[in-house]
């Protein structure tokens, strides 16, 4: 699962259109993807701010177009 690094779910759908902005936590190796959708989370302990919060997130080449 990725993290994103937005602080609410909201924020996150504001960013649509934007590059999305994540941090990979898998030591399977990479699970993000150019275009496709993934699962996503936003874990305070991780990034120091905010409530967990989870969600999906659709790509197209690196741009949010749709969020969960």
């Amino acid at each position: 699962m990725l993290i994103a690094m937005y602080d609410t779910k909201k924020a996150c759908k504001e960013s649509i259109g934007s590059v999305f902005r994540y941090q990979e936590t898998s030591m399977f190796g990479p699970e993000y993807v150019p275009t496709g959708t993934m699962t996503v989370a936003h874990r305070p302990h991780m990034t120091g701010r905010g409530r967990e919060w989870f969600g999906q997130v659709t790509v197209e080449d690196g741009i949010i177009t749709k969020v969960k």
